[in-house]
């Protein structure tokens, strides 16, 4: 029911997951991220605590591929799952259960995983990873909104589209990004919009935040300014004058 890309930055260390589908508010169930652990997409029949337990043995010194092998054995209903997994080394590894929906697959490689199922071909998942292939300068953000953007223009998922994601971490243990379009008729269109303001207003924003290492940081002379004008007037635009 889902398409989605689990990706490492090795030039960064940034962590990321971006997934679109034809059913609600996917942000809130499939992507789960840990700042210098892993990032993880579970979907298909969705089961949770495969995101939550592969992460907490990856936290423990498991590798990515083998906190998969960990969670996808101690799960009885593995046939219906799909799961993406990637580490903080960029090792990665995939599960794809035998009874997921037709057109299901995945593509493994160093640095990111892409994995989708109830999809109308193949390409949906070929053509996202060619783009993160493609992108190798460019922050982890784009590339997963460039990746996300190439699968759906590949055919997506076979019902249609309604709603995407993208989440980022950094260093700290909050998100550097955590982007959300719930319900929308081009999920993956609006999610580059927002993208795009965010990039512009919010990321500035979370980047002056407190940290683990300076917690009384205040916000930066810019950033104040920024954000003391409607959001219309800011660069990128957004919002609307009341």
């Amino acid at each position: 029911m889902t398409y989605s890309i689990v990706a490492h930055c090795p030039r960064t260390g940034m962590l990321g997951v971006a997934v679109a589908t034809a059913v609600p508010a996917v942000g809130s169930t499939c992507p789960y991220v840990k700042s210098g652990v892993g990032a993880v997409s579970t979907q298909s029949w969705v089961n949770p605590y495969l995101a939550i337990d592969a992460l907490r043995l990856m936290e423990q010194g498991s590798s990515g591929p083998e906190a998969l092998d960990a969670v996808m054995a101690a799960d009885n209903g593995r046939d219906l799952r799909q799961i993406g997994v990637i580490d903080a080394s960029g090792r990665s590894a995939a599960w794809s259960g035998k009874s997921c929906t037709t057109w299901f697959g995945q593509i493994v490689e160093a640095h990111f995983a892409v994995q989708g199922n109830m999809l109308v071909s193949a390409p949906t998942i070929e053509e996202m990873a060619n783009a993160f292939r493609a992108s190798e300068a460019l922050d982890l953000a784009e590339r997963l909104m460039l990746a996300l953007e190439a699968g759906e223009a590949a055919g997506g998922d076979k019902r249609g589209r309604q709603s995407a994601a993208l989440k980022v971490h950094h260093l700290e243990d909050y998100p550097l990004l955590d982007l959300r379009v719930d319900e929308h008729p081009h999920p993956v269109a609006e999610l580059r919009r927002v993208y795009e303001i965010a990039r512009l207003q919010l990321l500035p924003f979370v980047q002056g935040m407190p940290t683990r290492s300076d917690p009384g940081a205040t916000a930066p002379d810019s950033v104040v300014k920024l954000l003391a004008v409607a959001p219309p007037q800011r660069p990128g635009g957004g919002g609307s004058l009341p």
